[in-house]
Parts: C-alpha cells; sequence; structure tokens
C-alpha cells in the first residue's frame, strides 16, 4: 500500500486524466470523435534520484517538475480537441509557468498581505482620530493602535486578516471558474481521476462500474496541499510581521517553496496514516474543500481515467 500510495498520482486536463507513476505518465483523453487518445513518456530520472527521497527538499523539486509535465499536458489536451500541433517547450515553456506562478503568488500571497496592511493602516488612522481610548472595533481597542507596541501586540490579528483574506481568495477564485462549463467537465475529469485511484488502492478490477462506487475525495489531492500551505503560511508569515515591509515581502516569496516542502510532506504522511482516527480528524477540512474542485463523472470519463491508469502502468514496467 505504502509503494502505491507514494508512487501514483494524476491531474485532470481538458476531456481527459494525466497519469503519473515513478518512472512513466500516460495522458488519456476523448476526441472529438469519440475515441481514446492515449500518450505516454518516460519521466526522467529526476523521479528515482537520491534528490526524490530526501525529506522537504524532494517536496519542492518534483513540485516543480510536476509543473512541467502538468502545463504540456494541457498544450496536448487542448491540441487534441482542436486539431492543432501547438507546442510548449524550452524557454516558451519556462516563460509561461513564470507568468502562471507569478500571478498566483501576487494574487494568492501577496494581495492578502497588502489587504491585511490597508486594514492595520485604516484601524491605526481610526485610533488616532479616536475620541478616547476606550474605543474599540471587533473587541479590539483602536486607542494606540498604530504605535509600534500596540502593533506587536496585534501580530497575530494581522496574520489572522491575511490568512482569511488567503483563504476566501483561494475558495472565491475555485468556486467561480467551477461556474464555468468547460471547467465543470474538467473537475469530473479530477473526479474520475481520484476514483480511479481509490478504486486501484481498494484492490478491485478497474472497471467504470467498479471505479464508480469509490469516493471522489483522495487524500494526496492537489486541493488538500493548497489548503495546508494556506494553513501553515498562517504561522509561518506572522513571523515576518515585526521586520520591515520589504523583507516582509521578500520573505513571503521566499517561504512559499519551503511551505510547499513541508505542506507536501504532511500530505504524504496523512496518506500513510489513515488508520488512524486522529489522522482521518485531521484531513477532513482536506477533504471538503475537494468538493469544490471535483464533480461527479460519468462512465464515460471514467473509461477515460482508467485507461490512462492502465497506460501508465504499462508503461512504468516497460520502463
Amino acid at each position: 500500500m505504502e509503494d502505491r500510495i507514494i508512487t501514483y498520482g494524476g491531474q485532470a486536463v481538458i476531456e481527459g486524466v494525466l497519469m503519473r507513476g515513478q518512472k512513466a505518465l500516460a495522458l488519456a483523453m476523448r476526441a472529438p470523435n469519440g475515441e481514446i487518445v492515449v500518450h505516454t513518456e518516460k519521466l526522467s530520472g529526476l523521479y528515482q534520484s537520491r534528490l526524490a527521497k530526501i525529506p522537504f527538499l524532494r517536496g519542492i523539486i518534483l513540485l516543480s517538475d510536476a509543473l512541467s509535465l502538468g502545463m504540456k499536458a494541457l498544450i496536448r489536451a487542448a491540441n487534441t480537441q482542436t486539431g492543432e500541433d501547438e507546442k510548449l517547450e524550452g524557454p516558451a515553456l519556462y516563460l509561461t509557468l513564470f507568468i502562471s506562478l507569478a500571478f498566483g503568488i501576487g494574487l494568492f500571497f501577496l494581495a492578502p498581505y497588502g489587504a491585511a496592511k490597508l486594514i492595520q493602516w485604516l484601524a491605526g488612522l481610526a485610533a488616532a482620530n479616536a475620541p478616547s481610548a476606550g474605543v474599540a472595533v471587533a473587541g479590539v481597542s483602536l486607542a494606540g493602535l498604530g504605535d509600534s507596541n500596540q502593533f506587536a501586540t496585534n501580530i497575530w490579528v494581522t496574520a489572522a486578516i491575511e490568512g482569511v483574506t488567503r483563504l476566501a481568495l483561494i475558495v472565491g477564485y475555485i468556486w467561480a471558474i467551477g461556474r464555468v462549463p468547460d471547467i465543470q467537465r474538467v473537475f469530473q475529469y479530477h473526479g474520475a481521476e481520484h476514483k480511479t485511484i481509490n478504486a486501484f488502492e481498494a484492490g478491485i478490477e478497474l472497471t467504470p462500474e467498479n471505479v464508480a462506487r469509490y469516493p471522489l475525495e483522495h487524500p494526496r489531492c492537489g486541493t488538500s496541499f493548497l489548503l495546508t500551505l494556506v494553513i501553515l503560511s498562517i504561522f509561518a508569515f506572522s513571523l515576518l510581521h515585526p521586520l520591515a515591509w520589504v523583507w516582509q515581502v521578500l520573505g513571503r516569496i521566499l517561504f512559499i517553496p519551503i511551505l510547499a516542502g513541508i505542506a507536501l510532506e504532511y500530505i504524504r504522511w496523512t496518506a500513510n496514516h489513515l488508520d488512524s482516527s486522529v489522522v482521518r480528524a485531521m484531513i477532513r477540512p482536506n477533504l471538503a474543500l475537494q468538493s469544490l474542485t471535483t464533480r461527479e463523472p460519468d462512465l464515460a470519463q471514467l473509461e477515460v481515467a482508467i485507461r490512462a491508469f492502465n497506460e501508465m502502468r504499462l508503461a512504468e514496467e516497460n520502463a
């Protein structure tokens, strides 16, 4: 079971599913003519290297490689639907990844920080204009909020505002894109990917009818990773508030890969200890959030996910 947990994962794409092992990946897509198109390829030696076995460091390295593989899979899936042959490789691939990451960091990590600082500044401004020291907002005295001593005692309040804002942005963004019909189908394939891996880990024969009975949620989902990263950021970023604002901004950017490595190790650890009732309770928020990124798939979509999984395993054996 542990080898299965460590080895297999996946990603939903446009009308298809990517399944990835340690040696190979397979991408299965439903073409406009109804046929299932499959692409397989060997993974780089990075997945079998010593770096891939070092806790915390392995998460950062494998996550960066998984992002590039995922981007290529998205382009390949789009090409299957349009009949075009657009490729994304070399500098163009890395530029696209850089722009995507910069947008994500700006929206989900720096914007909440800016919102928290704005609220703090407004509270300090209100405190300076307050007629008496007894004025309070939400139970926090406004008097003196702008001076350094009061600021130091409200680090956790500011960190909480930033964390809640970040979580609200992520949940709101996922909810909003989930209203788009094409994205809803991607979320159905996401559910098909989860069901297939859940069924495999249960040891049953992978048929659409069998797989359909299994849960939409999976403890190693990327949605769980995002929520864990947000929770960790609340505590880690609170340590930066006493610093100058330049270091607060840079620190948030530099902390992201470190927190990502920790979050991935946490996800791996919980996935390997699901026999514990405490661990199952710990991951309930992660599983609950997956209700936003998964939809119930039909049998045809499950067929695609199963094909991707089986082709990936076959490619692993031949790698």
